[in-house]
C-alpha cells in the first residue's frame, strides 16, 4: 500500500472514532494504519528509539503505560522530574485541580448552555474519586470540539438594532436597551406632533391659551403622552378647540343672516316696484318675509328656501327684466372685484409654494416634500432618492444673450422636468439655475436612469432666444436616502456629486 492510501485511511479512521483532524490524533491514526500496512515508517517509532536510551527500569515502567506517541513520552518524563519533590508535586496537581474547577465554575455561570452543561460535566468528573484517563480524554476531546466548532454569527441578528460587542455581552444589551429608548423617544415626539396638530382649531382662526400651553408642553416633553394626568388635560383642549370652532361657524351663520337680510331687503324692493306684480311674485315675497324672519336658521334650511325661491323668480323673470337691468352695470362690477379677489386669493396660495418663474415648487415647497418623505422612511421604511441639477454655464448665457435669455432657459427646462417625472415625483427650482428632483420609492439605479433621460432630453432639445439657437446642458448628482444616515447628508451627498460632475467635464451625471 502506498503512503497516500494509508493517509487516506488515518482520516476515514478518526472520522470513524468521531475524532478532530488534529496533529496528535492523526499522528496516532497514521501509525496504526502504517502497522496494518506492514510499513515501517521511522517516524511511528520515535517511542521505542527514545524509550531504548533510558535504564532498563524505566524501559520496563513504560512498557505498563503503552505510551504511543512521543508527546505522551514527554508528559511521562516530566511527571518523573515533578516526582522527585513529591510533596511539591502534589500541592501544585492539587492547585491545578482547585484552579480548574472555579474555572469551570465561572463557565456554567456564562450565558451558553452548551457550555455551562459541559463544565458541569467535567466538574463532575474532577470530583470523581478514580475516574479513568479515558473519561478525562473524551471531556477534553468535547472542549476541543467546543471550541474549534463555536461560532457567535447569532450576534449579527442584533446589529439591526444598535452595536454589538462579540466580546462583551452585557455592554450589547445595555446600549440595545438605550436604542429602543431613543426610538421610543422619536415615536413620542411624532405622535406628539401629531397631537398638536390635531388641537388647532380647523375652522376658527385663533388658539384659546390653554391650547397653546398644552401643546408648548407637549413640544417640549412628548413622554407626557405616556402620563395619565394628561389624558384630561387633551380631553378638556379637545373640548375648547371644538368650542372655538363652533364660535367661529357661529360668526359665519351670523355673517350669512346679513347677506339673506340684504338679499332679502333689494329683491322685495325690486318686486314692489314692478308694476307687473302677480299673485306669485306676492307669494315669493312673502316667503322671503318669513326667511327672514326665521330664527337658529341652518345652512340646509337656508339652501332649501333660497332654491325655492330662485326657481319661482326664474319662473317670473319677465315682469322684474327692466327693474334688473337698471342694476345690471352695478352686477357687473360687483362681479370684476369679486374675479379680482379671487385671482388675487389664488395667485397668494400660488405664490406661496410655486416659483413665480418656472411655475414648479419653490424651495419652501421642495422643503415640506422632503420633510413628508423622510417621515414615511422612517415610519414605514420608503426609500426615495435625491437628484440635484445644475445648468452648465448659466451665468455665461445671462452675460451674453441677457437675462430675458436665462429665463427662457429657465422656463425650458422646467418644462423638460415635468415631462421626464411621474406624477408621485416632485421637481422644483432650489434655486437660481438649481433645481431638485424627488423620487418616491427609487432606488439608486432608477434615479441615475432618470437623470440621465433629463440629461439627454435637454442636449438634444432647441433652445431658441429671438431666432437664436443656444446650446444648453445641465449636470446631476444622485443619492439614494437608505445609503445615508440622514435626511441631511444624503442632500449634501447629491450637492457633492453635482460639484463633481462640473468638475469632470459638465453635461454628465454622478453618483455614489
Amino acid at each position: 500500500m502506498t503512503i497516500n492510501g494509508i493517509i487516506k485511511n488515518a482520516v476515514e479512521r478518526l472520522k470513524r472514532e468521531d475524532k478532530l483532524l488534529m496533529p496528535d490524533a492523526y499522528a496516532e491514526a497514521f501509525c496504526k494504519e502504517a502497522k496494518i500496512a506492514g510499513m515501517l515508517v521511522e517516524d511511528c517509532n520515535q517511542v521505542d528509539k527514545y524509550a531504548n536510551t533510558l535504564n532498563k527500569d524505566y524501559q520496563q515502567e513504560l512498557r505498563q503505560y503503552h505510551l504511543k506517541t512521543t508527546q505522551e513520552l514527554v508528559r511521562y518524563l516530566i511527571s518523573k522530574l515533578n516526582r522527585m519533590n513529591p510533596t511539591n508535586c502534589a500541592t501544585i496537581l492539587a492547585e491545578n485541580q482547585l484552579l480548574t474547577k472555579r474555572v469551570l465554575e465561572a463557565v456554567e455561570l456564562l450565558h451558553n448552555k452548551e457550555a455551562a452543561t459541559l463544565a458541569k460535566k467535567s466538574i463532575d468528573i474532577i470530583n470523581t474519586p478514580n475516574a479513568s484517563k479515558e473519561q478525562y480524554e473524551h471531556y477534553r476531546q468535547l472542549w476541543i470540539n467546543f471550541i474549534t466548532s463555536y461560532d457567535d454569527a447569532f450576534l449579527n441578528h442584533l446589529k439591526p438594532m444598535g452595536k454589538v460587542y462579540s466580546q462583551d455581552l452585557k455592554t450589547t444589551i445595555e446600549n440595545l436597551a438605550h436604542q429602543k429608548s431613543v426610538s421610543k423617544d422619536r415615536d413620542l415626539r411624532h405622535i406628539a406632533t401629531i397631537m398638536i396638530a390635531s388641537l388647532v382649531p380647523s375652522i376658527a382662526s385663533s388658539v384659546n391659551d390653554k391650547i397653546a400651553k398644552i401643546s408648548d408642553d407637549l413640544r417640549k416633553n412628548p413622554e407626557l403622552l405616556t402620563s395619565e394626568s394628561i389624558e384630561k388635560e387633551i380631553k378638556t383642549a379637545i373640548k375648547l378647540r371644538i368650542a372655538l370652532d363652533k364660535d367661529a361657524l357661529k360668526e359665519m351663520i351670523q355673517s350669512l343672516d346679513m347677506v339673506l337680510d340684504k338679499l332679502s331687503i333689494q329683491l322685495i324692493d325690486m318686486i314692489e316696484k314692478s308694476d307687473q306684480s302677480n299673485s306669485e311674485i306676492k307669494e315669493i315675497k312673502k316667503d322671503l318675509d318669513n326667511l327672514n324672519r326665521q330664527e337658529n336658521l341652518d345652512f340646509k334650511t337656508a339652501h332649501n328656501k333660497l332654491y325655492t325661491i330662485a326657481i319661482a323668480l326664474e319662473e317670473n323673470t319677465a315682469a322684474l327684466s327692466k327693474d334688473l337691468k337698471a342694476h345690471d352695470d352695478e352686477v357687473k362690477l360687483l362681479g370684476k372685484k369679486i374675479e379680482v379677489l379671487e385671482k388675487e386669493l389664488e395667485d397668494a396660495k400660488k405664490a406661496s409654494r410655486e416659483d413665480f418663474l418656472t411655475k414648479l415648487f419653490n424651495k419652501r415647497a421642495l422643503d415640506d416634500t422632503l420633510e413628508i418623505k423622510e417621515n414615511e422612511f422612517e415610519r414605514f421604511g420608503r426609500d426615495y432618492s435625491i437628484v440635484m441639477f445644475d445648468i452648465d454655464y448659466f451665468k455665461k448665457v445671462n452675460d451674453e444673450y441677457g437675462h430675458e435669455a436665462g429665463d427662457v432657459i429657465l422656463t425650458a427646462f422646467a418644462n423638460i422636468l415635468k415631462q421626464e417625472c411621474r406624477t408621485v415625483d416632485t421637481v422644483g427650482r432650489y434655486g437660481g439655475e438649481e433645481f431638485m428632483a424627488i423620487l418616491s420609492e427609487t432606488d439608486l439605479k432608477g434615479a441615475v436612469i432618470f437623470a440621465e433621460k433629463v440629461r439627454e432630453h435637454v442636449q438634444k432639445a432647441k433652445f431658441l432666444f429671438q431666432n437664436r439657437r443656444i446650446d444648453v446642458t445641465v449636470s446631476a448628482g444622485v443619492s439614494e436616502r437608505a445609503r445615508f444616515p440622514s435626511q441631511k447628508s444624503a442632500i449634501h451627498s447629491a450637492d457633492e456629486y453635482l460639484y463633481l460632475a462640473k468638475k469632470n467635464g459638465r453635461n454628465r451625471i454622478e453618483s455614489p
